[in-house]
């Protein structure tokens, strides 16, 4: 029998002014579930996530294992040197891991890099043996046939929003220069599916009728996202996930995914300018028309969380009210803003560390609030006090309110409305839902908002908005792969 305790240490920017409850407790960590689903039927285990339970460290397991990611890094370290020196085996995980492994090996008994499907059987072995490897790396045979099921029983469903996330497939087609995928994937492939059964089964395994799919691209598959996509359909699912612009605009994909429940969408719009989108190799987006992407999801009545970046090459002074009023213009629901962040292991940071541009490495602030390079065209104070201000004119009363009007019923803008200024206006509320242990409550209400907004007769059932935590790319947003 082996103790296991996984942990997700609390990111830095979740004890910083721009703490925000609800935003922390959206989703449960499935990765550190996925990989607790490879421990033996008398090991014993228990995941600690630190933004919704308390952490103490005065037990002594006979396995502790992290997830890092940039911006808990120095908290997963402290908590790694802890345990090691009660004699406790240590092994470290996760996108940071993976870029810097140098960096995280001194902290840990065992590292992982890249995804944790292949690798974790095999340390597991190798610990019950009594020798396990120092490095693991994940190359060949990557694969997600016949995983075993995720130990949901190991996460506590009353803490978070979203308890029914979801991930049936890993990484992403696309090449995006500031995105961690190609360092995370590299030495095997780079974006594999499910087999639609095996999705289709932990799907049926979720109460509710509530999902997040939390893939970095839903649609990145076509011929498995029409097989999961018609599989779904009859389920009476709602469910909420993230996509590309040339996605959304090719073939009819979308509208297979509206008929099966899709009711929000993240989309990466990242920049309004040509410049930028060549710049940071976001080829997929040149040349499309961002209007028509809006204006075909409304029409499905999904409604738009839009993802911006500030602070690439081509921004100067007036980035922040030309997006901020594209944005409303074009009836985008939520908007998450980011300043641009190289993070380690990207072409973005080798490009912008070769120039001579990165101001610091204190990985505290690679959080997308504050600007850790010098900026082309804007001062580090313009480009922060921008960013401010764009999260702040966007969720006006007013903005939200003229947002609403564009869609084309008042149900639908009413929905609009609803949920924009609940989810940023009304924080006292979400603070005691979440103290009182009671976000499952909120279940109903969720639901309700995302239900059916086109009008009677209409083929497709629609959406509204996303729950995606604000102010975290795709490329961050947590998978069970990332250990």
């Amino acid at each position: 029998m082996v103790r296991v305790k996984f942990i997700l240490p609390a990111l830095t920017e979740a004890t910083s002014p721009y703490w925000r409850p609800i935003k922390y407790s959206l989703f449960p960590p499935l990765g550190l579930a996925t990989l607790a689903a490879y421990l033996g039927p008398d090991d014993e285990a228990r995941i600690v996530d630190e933004h919704v339970i308390p952490l103490s460290g005065d037990d002594e397991p006979d396995l502790v294992v992290i997830q890092i990611y940039i911006t808990n890094a120095k908290r997963a370290y402290r908590l790694a040197d802890h345990y090691r020196a009660k004699g406790v085996f240590v092994a470290l995980g996760g996108l940071h891991v993976t870029s810097l492994p140098d960096e995280a090996a001194p902290h840990a008994d065992a590292i992982f890099l890249g995804p944790g499907e292949q690798t974790f059987p095999q340390f597991l072995q190798d610990f019950r043996a009594r020798r396990p490897a120092r490095v693991y790396r994940s190359t060949a045979g990557r694969t997600l046939d016949r995983l075993p099921p995720v130990r949901r029983d190991l996460i506590d469903r009353r803490r978070y929003l979203v308890p029914n996330s979801i991930v049936v497939t890993r990484g992403c087609p696309q090449h995006c220069d500031f995105c961690y995928k190609d360092a995370f994937f590299a030495g095997g492939k780079s974006f594999y599916t499910q087999r639609v059964d095996d999705a289709l089964a932990e799907i049926e395994r979720l109460p509710g009728r509530h999902l997040y799919f939390l893939d970095d691209h839903l649609l990145g598959d076509r011929r498995f996202g029409e097989a999961l996509f018609e599989g779904m359909r009859g389920m009476g699912r709602l469910f909420q996930g993230a996509a590309t612009v040339d996605s959304i605009l090719r073939g009819d994909l979308i509208e297979r995914a509206a008929a099966a429940g899709l009711r929000s969408l993240f989309v990466g719009f990242e920049t309004l300018s040509p410049a930028n989108l060549a710049g940071s190799n976001k080829r997929q987006n040149l040349g499309r028309d961002y209007a028509a992407v809006t204006e075909r999801l409304h029409g499905l009545g999904v409604m738009i969380n839009g993802s911006f970046v500030f602070g690439m090459d081509d921004d100067d002074g007036d980035v922040f009210r030309r997006t901020v009023d594209w944005a409303i213009a074009h009836g985008i629901t939520t908007a998450t803003f980011h300043i641009q962040t190289p993070y380690p292991g990207t072409r973005l940071f080798a490009r912008t560390a070769a120039a001579g541009r990165i101001l610091t490495r204190d990985w505290d602030l690679y959080d997308t609030r504050h600007v850790v390079y010098q900026p082309a065209r804007l001062t580090s104070e313009a480009l922060e006090s921008g960013y401010d201000w764009a999260y702040r004119e966007f969720y006006r009363w007013s903005s939200i309110a003229q947002a609403s009007l564009s869609h084309g019923s008042i149900k639908h803008q009413a929905k609009h409305f609803f949920y924009a200024a609940g989810w940023k206006k009304f924080e006292p509320l979400w603070d005691v839902v979440i103290r009182a242990k009671q976000l499952r409550a909120m279940t109903p209400v969720l639901e309700g908002v995302l239900s059916k907004v086109t009008a009677k007769g209409d083929r497709l059932p629609v959406s509204t908005s996303t729950l995606v935590a604000e102010n975290i790319h795709p490329s961050q947003v947590e998978v069970p792969s990332r250990l």
